[in-house]
């Protein structure tokens, strides 16, 4: 995502992620219910709840292959750009978290209590309703 995105509600710091290549993620499992997974796509950071909302998998431990993290259990698929699923076996996406990097590190922003955000993060399917 972007610097210049103002951080609202809740917050984690997860470190310096420049060494995190496109392609790649790097689960943060003590964040949240179910922790966070965070990928590089095109350049850029993107964070989803690493939970398959079809068969409650870590998302973390399927594969990252062009937008998509795939469930590593019925082969579910996610956009990691905004949480929503590709079709079935999942019927909706996951939660999708804004991501600040910046030269001081990157954060994710949590939502805050499970409410519902007017920007879109947060909310299970990110910033588009998979429903």
């Amino acid at each position: 995502m972007a610097d210049d995105i103002p951080p609202t509600g809740d917050s984690i710091a997860v470190g310096d992620l420049s060494d995190l290549a496109d392609g790649d993620m790097r689960c943060f499992p003590d964040v949240g219910d179910y922790g966070i997974v965070v990928c590089r796509y095109q350049g850029s950071l993107y964070a989803l709840e690493d939970n398959c909302s079809h068969a409650d998998t870590p998302l973390s431990e399927g594969r990252f292959r062009g937008a998509k993290v795939t469930c590593p259990l019925h082969g579910a698929q996610f956009d990691v750009r905004d949480g929503t699923h590709s079709g079935p076996p999942a019927f909706e996406g996951v939660a999708c978290y804004q991501v600040v990097e910046s030269s001081d590190g990157v954060v994710v922003m949590l939502d805050s209590g499970g409410k519902e955000s007017s920007d879109g993060f947060g909310e299970i399917g990110g910033r588009f309703r998979t429903r």
